[in-house]
């Protein structure tokens, strides 16, 4: 199956592309944001009936997020895939070497450094509001879903993080005349491909939103602080590590140790947290409401 030509900018205002990748981003945050304050709003979700948040410590906490999000990706990509961007800044032979890495617009953003960030901001927040830090954690755990889904539908259609080798009747060539004309050559070459982000939308995006929502929802979870954020990391972490099988590794790290792959040794910390954290929830007692 020939890949669609799709255009990642979906209309330019004058000089100003708006790229579908960074409209992935927006509707994650405003979805995220509207999906977080209902939950806030309903305190019977919530034990001893009191959400960690109010509205506008709610609305501050966006802004902290979404710094985290941008900041902890892209610092992350540069960490884990790219740590060469980190000495262009010193060697680089022009201004556009050296700043590469504040080039958010050229791509290449990690989820797990993204990941990282969130933490950063939701411990420095919870600790600047004296608010418990997981209760924190499990209001935005479910809503990180929303932003994978658009996210990795945006990877689609730039083309990009595409998957192995494949002969399933619904493999893609990743080329066509838009890839050609700006590369000069199709990196993921003519032959098809998993479309592995799809995948990744289907299983990361809608499969683990639906997973946490039953459980705040229909098992009442979020009166066990600290279980729906193990929930996410667990979910997530086999998600992640499970798609990497069919996802191509990033050029230059194909032959990591034992077969993993960098995404694999990532989601690793990430699903034993999780497992800690549901552990530690299920076994406190809920607070009974006054």
């Amino acid at each position: 199956m020939p890949f669609p030509e799709f255009d990642p900018v979906l209309i330019h205002l004058g000089p100003l592309p708006i790229r579908w990748y960074a409209l992935a981003y927006v509707a994650g945050i405003v979805l995220g944001w509207w999906y977080a304050s209902r939950l806030a709003k309903t305190e019977r979700l919530w034990s001893p009936g009191k959400p960690p948040v109010t509205g506008p410590q709610l609305d501050d906490l966006v802004l902290w997020i979404t710094l985290g999000v941008i900041l902890g990706g892209r610092f992350g990509y540069a960490l884990f895939y790219k740590p060469a961007m980190f000495a262009q800044i010193f060697t680089g032979d022009s201004w556009g070497e050296r700043l590469e890495l504040l080039q958010l617009w050229t791509g290449g953003m990690s989820f797990h450094g993204g990941f990282l960030g969130v933490v950063i901001a939701i411990a420095l927040y919870a600790n600047r509001q004296k608010i418990n830090p997981l209760s924190l954690g499990d209001l935005i755990a479910p809503v990180a879903p929303i932003g994978l889904l658009f996210g990795r539908i945006a990877n689609f259609i730039n083309g990009e993080l595409w998957g192995r080798e494949t002969t399933v009747p619904w493999a893609i060539r990743f080329c066509n005349a838009r890839i050609e004309q700006m590369y000069g050559f199709c990196p993921a070459g003519n032959e098809p491909r998993h479309p592995s982000q799809l995948y990744e939308a289907g299983l990361e995006g809608l499969l683990l939103l639906i997973i946490l929502s039953l459980a705040i929802w229909k098992w009442k979870m979020l009166k066990r602080p600290g279980f729906v954020t193990g929930l996410f990391l667990l979910g997530y972490g086999v998600c992640r590590a499970a798609l990497e099988n069919v996802r191509q590794p990033d050029a230059g790290l194909e032959n990591l140790p034992l077969g993993l792959t960098m995404g694999m040794i990532l989601s690793i910390p990430m699903m034993l947290a999780g497992v800690w954290l549901i552990w530690r929830a299920l076994k406190k007692p809920v607070v009974a409401e006054a």
